[in-house]
């Protein structure tokens, strides 16, 4: 949340020639709802599940940039299937600066209402060790999106390399 998934994914699908889907926006068409009415209609668990069939449905489907919620991965199947059908990258960014980025806007359900860092501290508790079991980590900071990307290219081209020499 707030490292920059989606303007990023958009960048590096541009440059890898790739579709790009943002996973809360597919969530959103499909449920014909947004993130914040499905949260506070249906609750975190149905979002969830929604979650869930969404993202089995994009990993199964042909190859395109996809940056998913930050939620997504608390779900063994979806990790599984990020193992077994793409390359993950986990964009990792000091909870402070995710802090002062996502309090700009007040339409992230989990944070609403709450201090941002301590929110955001908690979840890493919880999520910082499935993301830690990304196929490549990337550390983006309060830089450029331009550079965030050219250091996911050049993090999944020796990812790639490893992978091919295994």
């Amino acid at each position: 949340m707030g490292v920059g998934k989606s303007t990023v994914g958009r960048r590096l699908a541009q440059r890898v020639g790739l579709p790009f889907v943002d996973g809360d926006d597919a969530i959103e068409q499909s449920a014909r709802m947004t993130v914040s009415e499905i949260f506070a209609q249906l609750g975190e668990a149905e979002f969830r599940a929604g979650e869930a069939r969404v993202m089995r449905r994009l990993l199964e489907g042909p190859p395109i940039v996809l940056a998913t919620g930050g939620g997504a991965v608390l779900n063994a199947d979806t990790r599984a299937l990020m193992k077994a059908n793409a390359t993950s990258v986990w964009l990792r960014a000091e909870l402070k600066v995710v802090a002062s980025r996502v309090q700009r806007r007040d339409t992230r359900p989990l944070l609403r209402g709450k201090d941002p860092l301590l929110a955001l501290t908690a979840m890493a508790e919880v999520r910082y060790p499935l993301y830690a079991t990304a196929d490549v980590t990337v550390d983006v900071g309060a830089g450029a999106h331009g550079q965030a990307v050219d250091a996911i290219l050049a993090a999944l081209e020796a990812y790639w390399a490893t992978e091919q020499t295994r």
